[in-house]
């Protein structure tokens, strides 16, 4: 078989699964199988596809029918023109998140945290685009931790930054020029009308807090002040109908400058507050 003939089968049961990306997917699964790069895969496609080639693309297609998202099966993924990690026991990062990156990066910080670092995807993007900064990123999870590690290693940052197991700010010391947070957000009652591709396979640690889905805010806002240095700046990553309940949060334990951020699609995304330079 040549990879043309693989390609346009595969494509073929990803539609039958009802899969919106059949055509992407099913070309960044053929390049993996063949060990090429995406722009490759129409130059190579009348190339012969080995039986071990094969196998391996049928396998992935399988899975993607049963909506694992191409990022998990690849066990990668693209954030800021940069490859990232992931595994299941970290967050699977989308572009949503650009959107809080973009803020970060408007004002130099010397010292950052990044609470709920995940593959470590926001403190890492931020020191690869910042060669003098610091950061550390916090979880309480180990194995997200290992993760974060190495991707700090792959990104050649490993030297400026910090791995720490962390329930929010409990093991954290000093203070920091900037906070950043893409915490757990969702309500358990939310869980089950998301996405199976969401649903069936991020960690439920990363997805949600429980019942009450602004206890992560609230966590955060009750001891941001105490670890930001004056004039340093809290974003958090939000679900779109939480704005104003973070923005009352953020105020009641004495931020200032809170704003609402919206992103591409006009939706509420991140709330960004100051610590006042005099408390």
């Amino acid at each position: 078989m040549i990879l043309r003939d693989l390609l346009t089968l595969g494509q073929q049961k990803l539609k039958q699964a009802d899969i919106d990306t059949a055509g992407r997917d099913a070309r960044l699964l053929a390049a993996a199988a063949m060990d090429i790069n995406t722009a490759q895969v129409t130059l190579k496609a009348l190339d012969h596809v080995s039986k071990q080639q094969q196998d391996h693309f049928e396998s992935m297609i399988e899975q993607r029918r049963s909506f694992k998202p191409v990022s998990r099966i690849l066990g990668k993924r693209q954030f800021w023109n940069r490859w990232f990690e992931i595994s299941p026991d970290v967050l699977d990062p989308r572009g949503d998140s650009e959107v809080l990156v973009n803020l970060a990066l408007q004002q130099k910080a010397d010292r950052i945290l990044d609470l709920g670092t995940g593959s470590g995807i926001l403190a890492l993007t931020i020191l690869s685009e910042w060669p003098d900064a610091l950061a550390v990123g916090a979880d309480i999870c180990e194995k997200a931790l290992l993760i974060a590690q190495r991707n700090a290693v792959q990104l050649e940052v490993s030297d400026r930054f910090q791995a720490q197991k962390s329930d929010w700010f409990e093991a954290i010391g000093g203070q920091f020029d900037l906070i950043v947070s893409n915490p757990p957000y969702i309500g358990e009652d939310e869980i089950p009308h998301l996405d199976p591709d969401v649903r069936l396979y991020d960690p439920m640690i990363a997805l949600s807090p429980g019942r009450d889905a602004l206890l992560a805010y609230q966590n955060i806002a009750s001891d941001a002040i105490g670890y930001l240095k004056p004039g340093g700046r809290l974003l958090v990553e939000i679900g779109f109908r939480q704005g104003e309940a973070v923005r009352a949060l953020f105020a009641s334990n004495g931020l200032k400058s809170i704003e609402i951020i919206q992103d591409l699609n006009g939706l509420d995304r991140v709330v960004r507050a100051i610590k006042a330079k005099t408390v």
